[in-house]
């Protein structure tokens, strides 16, 4: 969330990232108006206590007590009547503050949904096939790699299992992304997928306060007070909450990995085939916590990571800078990156690169005691390290061979027992 004093000195800035990401602006008015009426109150139950405390230290030495008593409980009355309804708006007030978006950055292009994002740039040129490149389902079904309608069967639409070679292959992905960036000074961690819903609410991925609103896309536990996490960023934002980190100490860096769920509930009839969009699937994700002044440094440390990663791939890619209707409720900027899938003749995303400012430090009270002595909020990042199965998509149609092989790519042999190829007639 903002900053309350932020918002008073910068309505038409507030109101302006509304207006520019596709959000109500009289959401600011409403906070406004409410922030007055909460300092008023505020103001009147410290005036109303004062005077309280003021006649009880005169009763014991009054000749006559009967009035003061009086007096001061008609005060106290008062003060409650007022205090209860300052508990009212002050819960009404972090609700409309939960509804504010984050400032995009100033070079986040301006937009109203994903046909005004941006491309920054291209790496590798898409493959020419001499024989027609199969789809991934084709090459999952001639080299059995899957088993969609047993799966379905068992487990229900949008499920998957893959099987011998693409399984290893899935693993060796994951293992080598998670080796990277490991190297790179990244904190493994091995996530939890089961959570609490105010961790999802934490991270700024929906508006208000009512855990009601994240029905059509999370998996709530039945009967009990637990969830299903769509990302580990969910786990990773909390990691430090109500703490406060040396500034020395920051950047801090965490890989997480977690099955994540999610319902896809405003997916029907999107990538019905194949393994792309489903509800079960495991992310190595990025994180990061810095100061402010890091943010845009540890923006391209993140964006780097995964370009890199494309390319240890043998992937061509792009790069897309998200417009501000694009980005989304708790961004300061963001970018895509999509690799080629050869059989839909198009690049699709395999990974966004959020900056999100101190958004979700407020509210998870992420602090860090600055050079001065200071208490700041942390600015949190993240970008994904890798989706499976999505990233096995690409990996098997760019380098698939007329016979439905695979070549594995060079960075991923050692970890596939040193073969060159998988699937075909070999």
């Amino acid at each position: 969330m903002l900053d309350m004093k932020f918002i008073r000195e910068n309505p038409d800035v507030v109101k302006n990232a509304c207006r520019v990401k596709g959000f109500d602006e009289a959401v600011v008015d409403d906070v406004l108006a409410l922030d007055v009426r909460v300092r008023e109150l505020k103001t009147i139950t410290q005036s109303k206590t004062a005077e309280k405390n003021k006649i009880t230290r005169e009763i014991p030495t009054a000749a006559d007590k009967a009035p003061l008593i009086a007096q001061s409980k008609q005060i106290a009355a008062e003060i409650a009547n007022d205090m209860a309804e300052l508990d009212e708006k002050e819960s009404v007030l972090h609700d409309l503050l939960c509804r504010v978006p984050q400032i995009p950055s100033d070079d986040a292009p301006i937009g109203r949904d994903d046909s005004e994002n941006v491309e920054v740039r291209r790496v590798g040129t898409p493959r020419v096939f001499d024989f027609t490149p199969r789809p991934q389902w084709e090459l999952l079904e001639m080299n059995g790699w899957w088993k969609p309608e047993k799966i379905a069967a068992v487990c229900g639409s949008r499920t998957y299992a893959l099987f011998g070679e693409a399984a290893e292959l899935e693993l060796a992905i994951q293992t080598y992304v998670l080796q990277k960036l490991m190297s790179r000074g990244f904190t493994f961690v091995n996530c939890p997928s089961v959570t609490k819903p105010q961790t999802i609410f934490n991270a700024g991925h929906f508006m208000g306060t009512d855990v009601s609103v994240m029905a059509n896309d999370v998996f709530m536990l039945t009967d009990t007070d637990r969830c299903l996490a769509g990302t580990a960023e969910i786990v990773l934002n909390s990691l430090h909450s109500d703490e406060v980190l040396n500034e020395a100490d920051l950047p801090i860096k965490y890989a997480g990995y977690s099955p994540c769920f999610r319902k896809e509930a405003g997916a029907a009839g999107r990538d019905t085939r194949g393994i792309v969009r489903i509800h079960q699937f495991n992310k190595v994700e990025q994180y990061i916590y810095c100061t402010p002044e890091q943010s845009d440094e540890m923006h391209e440390h993140l964006l780097n990571n995964l370009c890199d990663i494309m390319a240890d791939f043998e992937l061509p890619y792009r790069v897309i800078a998200a417009c501000t209707g694009d980005m989304g409720f708790n961004k300061v900027k963001m970018h895509d990156v999509e690799a080629w899938f050869p059989s839909e003749n198009t690049y699709r995303e395999l990974g966004s690169c959020s900056s999100i400012g101190q958004f979700q430090a407020r509210r998870t009270n992420t602090r860090y005691r600055d050079k001065n002595g200071n208490m700041q909020f942390c600015a949190t990042l993240n970008n994904t390290g890798i989706a499976l199965p999505r990233a096995i998509v690409p990996i098997i149609e760019n380098h698939q061979n007329s016979d439905g092989s695979v070549n594995i790519p060079k960075c991923l042999q050692p970890l596939m027992g040193g073969r060159t190829k998988i699937g075909g007639k070999h």
